[in-house]
């Protein structure tokens, strides 16, 4: 296990995010080209500026999420846009819902219940390890930790609490339980094109 600082945390998940709309848009193209042509190669597939958001395009956003104290989660502004494909699940599903008719230049501000953001809190994701298998620094409650799965995937946790022989870590996401209060402005819209 690695403790990663929250700065760091948060470019890891950005990059993901990015190589997640990226890949998303490859298998959207990949996957259209195979319904609409039949698999042959003679159609091109291009992207072209989109009029509004809908089920499949390629959206750029500008965003400042706060939660219900007004308190700033995260920004993205005058920085680089964050890429989704719509419907593809890869933002919360309270806001994607939100998006839906939007055009380039559009601000809105959308607030996410809960359950509609990073789910509510599960008990079972608490767990109690040794605390010989966490590093010493980062044996304090609130501390981030990632760790990696049987199968290779790369897991966030967080310290809970720090008992005489165990730590409790947290596997929910940091916002589980928690309203999101979304600025969100549309910077680019591109939709597939098959000629």
């Amino acid at each position: 296990m690695q403790v990663l600082t929250e700065a760091l945390m948060k470019k890891l998940l950005g990059l993901f995010v990015m190589s997640g709309a990226v890949l998303g848009a490859l298998f959207f193209l990949t996957d259209l080209a195979s319904v609409s042509g039949g698999g042959q190669s003679s159609q091109a597939i291009t992207l072209k500026a989109g009029s509004a958001v809908r089920e499949g395009s390629i959206v750029s956003i500008e965003y400042t999420l706060t939660d219900d104290s007004g308190q700033l989660l995260d920004s993205n502004v005058g920085k680089e846009p964050l890429t989704y494909i719509q419907g593809a699940g890869q933002i919360v599903k309270g806001l994607e819902a939100e998006m839906i008719g939007l055009k380039v230049g559009d601000r809105k501000k959308v607030h996410v219940k809960p359950e509609d953001g990073y789910g509510l809190p599960d008990q079972q994701a608490f767990q109690e390890i040794p605390r010989d298998k966490i590093p010493p620094d980062a044996q304090k409650a609130g501390a981030m930790l990632m760790t990696k799965t049987q199968d290779g995937r790369t897991l966030p946790l967080r310290v809970h609490e720090v008992k005489d022989k165990t730590v409790v870590v947290d596997f929910n996401h940091p916002l589980a339980g928690k309203a999101l209060n979304f600025d969100v402005t549309v910077k680019d819209i591109k939709a597939a094109d098959v000629k």
